[in-house]
């Protein structure tokens, strides 16, 4: 449990950061590039995770880290702070990393409603019993945790459609409020909320299904072609 005085640390220890990094920001708008090696090392680790868990390809996550920072570099000078700068990284690190995946071939449509439960017209819920009976309190501890079923969480969540997969990254793995993530994509707060809590209905079914059944759901086939 924290202390009063870990609280106080903690306080001070985000004041500290936003006073570095208001720093760093006013260095950069110098044309100071050892402030931009100083941003880079503060955000470009949270950059590139989000990016890989859009793009799922190494090499285009790295590029969109570099793309991100040479946006930075380029428009400091309009950086007027209203939003915070991760958030402003944020944003352009979805849209980079959208445009890359959707270059790389031709994106099809998955709906989400074929990552969650169905039900019957009385109610209940459709499928096999192993399923309606799913307790995760029953599986043991270092199941849920073994790499093999993190691993297939995370093919899990990239099987979502983008939209969906994307709000589920920004709250879920990157930590932050449903006010922060609807700024990065210019929604709205409910529509944040509504994509998250049928996002994380369709992992838990996804996850449900694997532990229950003893295998991963293999990815659903494509429905159309989606217009972008």
């Amino acid at each position: 449990m924290l202390t009063g005085s870990d609280h106080v640390r903690a306080g001070l220890g985000t004041i500290m950061q936003t006073q570095t990094e208001a720093t760093l920001i006013d260095r950069l708008r110098g044309g100071d590039t050892a402030a931009l090696e100083g941003l880079m090392e503060q955000f470009a680790p949270r950059i590139h995770r989000l990016a890989y868990g859009i793009t799922r390809n190494e090499a285009d996550a790295e590029e969109v880290v570099q793309d991100v920072f040479l946006s930075l570099f380029r428009k400091i000078g309009g950086f007027e702070g209203r939003a915070a700068l991760g958030t402003w990284l944020y944003r352009v690190a979805v849209n980079a990393a959208l445009i890359k995946r959707r270059g790389k071939r031709i994106e099809l449509e998955v709906l989400l409603e074929d990552h969650l439960p169905t039900f019957r017209e009385d109610g209940h819920r459709d499928g096999d019993r192993t399923l309606l009976l799913a307790d995760w309190s029953e599986t043991p501890e270092e199941e849920l945790l073994s790499n093999e079923t993190r691993r297939a969480v995370r093919r899990m969540i990239a099987n979502l459609p983008d939209r969906y997969r994307i709000v589920l990254l920004l709250r879920d793995m990157e930590g932050l409020s449903n006010e922060e993530t609807a700024e990065i994509l210019d929604d709205s707060v409910a529509s944040v909320k509504s994509r998250l809590h049928r996002a994380r209905m369709a992992l838990r079914e996804q996850v449900t299904r694997s532990l229950m059944l003893g295998g991963v759901p293999e990815r659903h086939s494509a429905r159309a072609p989606a217009h972008h």
